[in-house]
């Protein structure tokens, strides 16, 4: 009976996780960013979404082996590393050459998930190919099987469950709050925004890229 019964740690310790790899230290989570400032809460909620399942999806990989999926990394790391580098380059470049769509508030009130339904599919693809995002929560894993035991399927589930959990928790408050304050932006503004963020997604996909040319040249 007692197999069915989770380390309760695991719960506060996921939720964690699951906030600090929502930040945005990388590039998708910062065009998740741009995303509910451009297009609202719904818009950012979407994106949020995709980028979560990703991290859930990484977070069960990673739980259920860390050696596994490991070994994984490292035999694919040069696709995943080029796929993951052009689809940033990519996103950049569309975000830094496209008018930007600044939705008005009264749109962005009528606005509804479903209307952003697209972007989900787009963030997870984003996020799965991430090398980053890929090996933070693997070396995340590593770190805390030090002191927080996983040992059966129920732990595992209760800690991709609890990551999820902390991940949908920041992405809603902080599209709330930045839906709340987009309005003070004007166009301008916001195509400087997109430029910026364009800008770091090609220069951050272009070292993904790069890094894999120069050590396949230099072999």
């Amino acid at each position: 009976m007692m197999a069915f019964v989770p380390n309760l740690l695991i719960v506060p310790v996921g939720f964690l996780i699951g906030v600090l790899v929502a930040l945005p230290f990388g590039p998708t989570n910062l065009l998740g960013l741009q995303r509910a400032v451009e297009r609202g809460f719904f818009g950012g909620l979407a994106a949020g979404l995709g980028i979560m399942i990703g991290d859930g999806l990484i977070a069960l990989g990673a739980a259920l082996g860390v050696n596994a999926i490991s070994g994984a990394i490292k035999q694919y790391r040069t696709a995943i590393q080029i796929i993951g580098g052009l689809a940033l380059v990519g996103a950049g470049a569309k975000l830094y050459w496209t008018k930007p769509s600044f939705a008005s508030a009264h749109d962005a009130e009528r606005a509804t998930l479903g209307d952003y339904v697209w972007d989900i599919p787009q963030f997870f693809l984003l996020t799965i190919t991430n090398p980053a995002a890929v090996l933070s929560l693997t070396a995340i894993f590593g770190g805390i099987s030090s002191f927080v035991e996983v040992d059966s399927y129920i732990d595992v589930v209760t800690m991709v469950a609890a990551i999820v959990g902390g991940s949908f928790t920041y992405w809603v408050i902080v599209s709330r709050l930045i839906s709340s304050i987009r309005l003070g932006l004007d166009a301008a503004r916001m195509a400087r925004i997109n430029q910026i963020a364009g800008l770091f997604l090609i220069c951050f996909g272009g070292l993904l890229i790069g890094e894999m040319v120069l050590k396949r040249f230099l072999r």
